[in-house]
């Protein structure tokens, strides 16, 4: 087939072949893709076409495998999300790590930071000291200062939980 032969072959056959790919897919948008994907692959094969082996059968045949192959790739990845389970939803910060933090900002940023590294981060008094640049007895009086700090701004429950002794409980 020339160019001139295969626009004609393509102007008379596309839109009959869409008609009858959207019966087989139910998707008018899904049938003229596939159709036209099939008369790409035609174009390049079309100086082997010849009118006499029915053309207008390939295309349809290359149209269908080509709608049969997107349905299974569609279905398979259903298939995949519907096995992924939805992420656990993760809980929203309690009530007592809402307080804490409200607490720790009520703190000056000196006596935050020592409470927050030796509490939080695990550190040792002297750790947080060479953190710091401060001196050990500096880093020790924030934290009293600190812990103090943050027991006039908890409740009993809540400063325990910080702690984790009954002691400071007691104290406040």
């Amino acid at each position: 087939m020339t160019e001139e032969e295969f626009d004609a072959f393509y102007a008379a056959a596309f839109p009959r072949l869409v008609g009858q790919l959207y019966a087989f897919t139910g998707d008018h948008a899904e049938a003229q893709d596939v159709v036209q994907e099939a008369f790409v692959r035609a174009w390049d094969r079309r100086t082997s076409f010849d009118a006499a082996e029915a053309p207008e059968a390939w295309i349809r045949t290359v149209a269908t495998r080509l709608a049969v192959s997107r349905f299974r790739r569609a279905r398979r990845w259903l298939e995949l999300v519907r096995k992924d389970t939805p992420p656990e939803q993760i809980a929203g910060p309690g009530p007592e790590h809402v307080a804490l933090v409200a607490a720790l900002r009520e703190l000056p940023p000196a006596q935050r930071l020592a409470v927050v590294l030796y509490h939080v981060c695990d550190l040792s008094v002297d750790q947080v000291a060479a953190e710091t640049g401060s001196p050990v007895g500096t880093v020790k009086a924030r934290l009293a200062r600190g812990r103090a700090a943050l027991a006039r701004h908890l409740s009993p429950e809540e400063t325990e939980t910080m702690t984790g002794t009954k002691e400071a409980t007691h104290a406040s």
